[in-house]
């Protein structure tokens, strides 16, 4: 007996549903696989986003180098991977001490980090420093740092691990930048500087590298959402409506999870290029591109807004 019309409909969203699930599925086991054995270092394994890689790397079974700027913080993440890990399915992780305003000490950071295992598999660059200020209130100094943590340190790691990537023609490199290293957003020049140096220069160097069997990856994410969203105990000074609703749209964030799971993704799937980001900030992009007369004149009108709601208060 044929089914009735209005049924094919339901039946088609539940068989594509179906797939799509064992389809999420396969892809979670794969991920786990194809990381096994493979040693992996994390630059900044605590912060949120550094933390979820480093659970999610250490249960697929890759050989995890876990560097940071705090060795009591990464002791403690080394105890929540390996206290209730199967010895049998995962590796112990090496710790080293990482700190990229430190640049007279990258020399033995990229010694030691390869000396753990003899080789890099895949280096996930996430370290960043973040800057809200005007343009006229950030000193030289800060602007040093902030390049040195963004720009500088991820750069020169990258190159330190690339002879072992060379001479065994393989390795992944992955930049977790910002959708700052494409747009330059206002009070955020220094940081907005340092993120578009870091996308460039991976840019280059993935054509330079692509001969040896490397691959480079960078992923644009808007702002990581680490904490739960905040209770509104007085109304907001009123925007541009264009401005507010840009405005809204940018800061919904990214949660460390999800950008975990798309760093696993990227790695898995040999992406070269991914861009994190709801609907709004991709629209700018194209903005920027196609009409940036428009959006200079949305971001001025909201710097305009910004100062406004300050006098106000």
């Amino acid at each position: 007996m044929a089914l009735p019309t209005v049924m094919v409909l339901p039946l088609l969203i539940v068989v594509a549903a179906g797939l799509y699930y064992i389809y999420n599925e396969v892809m979670r086991f794969m991920s786990k696989s194809l990381v096994r054995n493979k040693v992996v270092v994390i630059t900044d394994a605590v912060s949120g986003v550094g933390t979820e890689c480093a659970h999610l790397f250490h249960k697929g079974g890759a050989r995890l180098i876990l560097c940071g700027t705090s060795w009591d913080k990464l002791e403690s993440l080394y105890d929540s991977l390996t206290n209730d890990a199967d010895p049998r399915e995962t590796f112990a992780p090496k710790l080293v001490i990482l700190d990229f305003s430190d640049m007279e000490s990258m020399e033995d950071v990229v010694a030691e980090v390869v000396e753990c295992y003899g080789c890099v598999d895949v280096l996930i660059c996430n370290s960043s420093m973040k800057m809200k200020a005007p343009v006229q209130t950030v000193s030289l100094e800060i602007d040093r740092n902030i390049m040195d943590i963004n720009y500088f340190g991820p750069s020169t790691l990258a190159k330190g691990v690339l002879p072992t990537m060379i001479s065994r023609r393989s390795g992944h490199i992955v930049l977790v930048n910002s959708i700052q290293g494409r747009l330059a957003v206002p009070f955020r020049s220094s940081y907005a500087a340092s993120k578009h140096a870091a996308q460039a220069f991976f840019d280059c160097l993935r054509a330079e590298v692509e001969e040896y069997g490397i691959v480079v990856s960078t992923i644009s994410h808007t702002f990581i959402n680490a904490s739960a969203p905040p209770t509104a105990e007085q109304p907001a000074p009123k925007q541009n409506s264009l401005a507010a609703f840009i405005t809204s749209q940018l800061t919904h964030g990214v949660r460390p999870s999800v950008l975990a799971n798309e760093i696993m993704q990227t790695v898995n799937r040999k992406r070269k290029e991914v861009v994190l980001a709801h609907p709004i900030p991709r629209v700018a992009l194209c903005l920027r591109s196609l009409f940036p007369p428009f959006l200079f004149a949305v971001l001025a009108a909201g710097v305009k807004d910004s100062v406004l709601a300050e006098q106000m208060q």
